[in-house]
């Protein structure tokens, strides 16, 4: 095999880490090109274990472009969520079980934006990839004490913040389903009816397009504020059902073009929050996929 071989066998797991790092499927895109780089340019002798090599320079790149990405995401306009990706095709790898499809989430991505780049890695590396304390060490030059430490804090911070809802692609189906027939009808109670008081609607515009600039809050503003959605974009937008980052969400088409993702999470039957992506640069790496999947169907 040689080594331009070697490195496609290893691109799809490189990819899956660097979005669990980055949060954006276009940079870690960019960042897997760089790794690539790196490896065409590395001498044999320098890489004994390929995989681990290669899962160590990604990630420290991942680094780096965590600390330049916190700027921006502090001037971004809006919400800040994540770029969703289709998964139901396995470019994640495995979402067999509850917790790793959680670990996809928009919810849980969005929460990881609140560790240091340090403590991502470590989460990552560790739940996702199965990677020893000793292990993590090797890939961050730190000691095995020291990654440790970092992850059992890292824990207890998302542990401290992380929502309670129910990830289960059937359950959240079924909410999408009421919420849309609610929806359809046009009315406020029955749209209430399916919220939780304190409810929360996120909707990522990044400045490009119409969107709230701050999350609502609330279960009849919220509420007022989907069916204001509806209203001004319904008559045009066609919905339909898909599996993004392990869930069930409805994607949202004018003219065939994909406009917007909605995602939601419950508990107890109620819809506790609602995730919007309608920043046209955060769904391209979706469009192709989808265009990518109606061409081979």
């Amino acid at each position: 095999m040689d080594k331009v071989q070697e490195f496609e066998a290893q691109r799809p797991r490189l990819f899956s880490l660097a979005y669990r790092l980055l949060g954006s499927a276009a940079e870690a895109e960019d960042a897997v090109q760089d790794t690539y780089l790196r490896w065409h340019g590395a001498e044999r002798g320098q890489v004994v274990v390929p995989g681990a090599w290669l899962a160590k320079v990604l990630t420290n790149l991942c680094l780096n472009r965590l600390t330049s990405a916190r700027v921006r995401r502090e001037e971004y306009v809006g919400p800040w969520l994540p770029e969703p990706v289709r998964t139901d095709g396995g470019v994640l790898g495995p979402l067999e079980t509850t917790e790793q499809r959680d670990a996809v989430s928009l919810a849980v991505l969005v929460l990881m934006e609140r560790l240091t780049p340090a403590e991502r890695a470590v989460v990552v590396l560790r739940d996702a990839f199965e990677y020893s304390h000793r292990e993590i060490a090797g890939v961050l030059d730190c000691s095995e004490a020291s990654a440790r430490q970092t992850y059992r804090r890292a824990k207890q911070h998302l542990a401290e913040e992380r929502p309670r809802f129910s990830s289960a692609a059937g359950p959240q189906r079924e909410l999408l389903e009421r919420f849309l027939t609610a929806a359809a009808e046009g009315s406020v109670r029955q749209l209430e009816a399916l919220l939780a008081e304190e409810v929360t609607a996120w909707s990522d515009g990044g400045g490009k397009v119409t969107a709230a600039t701050r999350p609502v809050t609330g279960r009849e503003k919220v509420a007022r504020f989907l069916l204001g959605l509806l209203e001004r974009f319904g008559a045009d937008l066609d919905l339909e059902f898909a599996e993004v980052n392990g869930a069930a969400v409805v994607l949202g088409r004018e003219g065939g073009e994909l406009t917007s993702v909605g995602a939601v999470e419950g508990e107890d039957g109620l819809i506790t929050g609602i995730r919007i992506v309608r920043n046209p640069e955060k769904l391209r790496f979706l469009a192709s996929q989808l265009r990518g999947l109606s061409q081979n169907g």
